[in-house]
């Protein structure tokens, strides 16, 4: 038996060549060329870019969890006085399987 392979793609194109269209229209899937993201976006998409940078910067100097408040609890736990609350551990649950179920209908 044998499995011949008679589809037809385009996956022989370089990347960025439309394969057929208006022209300067870009085919889906492609990556501009610097020329074509230039007239695309031209001076704001380089000032958008230059935003996102300094955002990106910024925000990877900044700590995702307290480190101070880690350490008493640390502490706190290997000295023996921390304690857990079981109420506030179950509300905790149950408000992450609510969001969960949440998310999953919509």
């Amino acid at each position: 038996m044998q499995i011949e392979n008679n589809i037809k793609t385009n996956a022989t194109k370089p990347i960025g060549e439309a394969s057929a269209g208006k022209p300067g229209q870009m085919a889906v899937g492609s990556v501009p060329s610097k020329s074509q993201n230039a007239s695309v976006g031209g001076k704001d998409s380089v000032q958008l870019s230059i935003q996102l940078q300094s955002i990106e910067k910024k925000l990877g100097n900044v700590e995702v969890f307290d480190a101070v408040r880690v350490e008493e609890i640390k502490r706190a736990i290997s000295e023996g006085h921390f304690t857990v609350n079981p109420g506030k551990v179950a509300d905790g649950l149950l408000d992450t399987v609510r969001d969960l179920i949440h998310r999953g209908k919509g």
